[in-house]
């Protein structure tokens, strides 16, 4: 009996043992802090952390497939500034939008193309785009934020729907197709499968590449939303926006089981490690605690889940 339910609870140990360290972190810092559990501060966490779970849910699929983009901090910014422009050219709202994230949308596109059909790693790849579309931004704006834009912009950033507001809606809603899509479309079983072994897939006549250039498309796709929803937050697009939201995104998937080699990856495992980290940062913040805490702790997080992860595929092959 026991040994059955724990069979039939091995896939959800992962997404059991974030619950749980989330609900211990929630404790002690309700104890700590009486400021921490209130509605105002839960929404706070909410809103803030609504960024890193977009990027997280685009961020998931690329590591599942064995690979990584660092270059969604620059998308964000990109795609920002080049709606920021369209508006301030008296072009709707709706199409500037739309304009950013087909920018975005590209960008992850080119990506998918260099790394699948041209070869170049993914590391160098990535880490290319993110330099050049930076340099592009810094040149196009002269380096000056693009602002003023109209409330029926800037109420996806700050508007609500009842108690929430449209970035935690909206996060809300990648994350559930996130999970559908991973778990239960075959694009998510490509996904998976491109990172345990795309080799097979070829040999059965999966066009590899092509879904390799989807899923980064759909990574820019998400940077292109979390630029929308930042730039609609603040009322304005900086050039310099999401530097160093990629290293968030990269520790909150490889925190919520996401496998770094690819080949296993959890979208509600990546949710909550979201909510982990943003409850860590609310956390630091409430007791007056250095950012640059933040920083060090986000890169420990990557390093200990990288190394947890070895540690187990290395334990695993011993045992066979």
């Amino acid at each position: 009996m026991n040994e059955n339910l724990k069979t039939r609870l091995e896939p959800y140990r992962m997404t059991i043992l974030l619950f749980s360290i989330l609900s211990l972190m929630v404790i002690v810092l309700s104890i700590v802090s009486p400021f921490f559990l209130t509605l105002r501060n839960i929404k706070n966490i909410l809103d803030q952390t609504s960024i890193y779970i977009i990027l997280s849910v685009g961020m998931t699929f690329v590591i599942c497939s064995g690979g990584i983009d660092l270059s969604i901090g620059s998308v964000i910014a990109f795609s920002a500034v080049i709606s920021g422009i369209a508006m301030k050219g008296n072009v709707s709202v709706g199409v500037s939008v739309l304009l950013g994230l087909v920018v975005a949308m590209l960008i992850g596109c080119l990506n998918g193309f260099l790394i699948s059909f041209i070869k170049i790693n993914p590391l160098i790849v990535t880490l290319s785009t993110m330099s050049i579309f930076r340099g592009i931004n810094i040149l196009i704006t002269n380096g000056k934020p693009v602002f003023g834009f109209s409330k029926a912009f800037t109420y996806w950033g700050s508007g609500s729907v009842g108690w929430l507001n449209w970035p935690i809606i909206i996060s809300f809603i990648i994350t559930l197709l996130g999970i559908i899509i991973l778990s239960k479309t075959r694009f998510g079983y490509y996904t998976i499968g491109i990172g345990a072994n795309e080799e097979a897939l070829r040999r059965n006549g999966i066009n590899t590449k092509r879904y390799k250039i989807l899923i980064y498309t759909l990574c820019g796709f998400c940077a292109g939303i979390a630029g929308f929803i930042i730039s609609a937050r603040l009322n304005t697009a900086e050039p310099l926006a999401g530097t160093g939201y990629e290293m968030d995104a990269i520790a909150a998937v490889v925190l919520g089981g996401t496998d770094m080699n690819g080949g296993k990856g959890s979208i509600s495992g990546t949710f909550i490690a979201c909510l982990i980290l943003g409850v860590m940062k609310n956390g630091l913040r409430i007791l007056s605690i250095s950012s640059n805490y933040q920083q060090l702790l986000t890169g420990l997080i990557i390093l200990l889940s990288v190394a947890s992860t070895e540690y187990k595929v290395r334990r695993k092959a011993k045992a066979h």
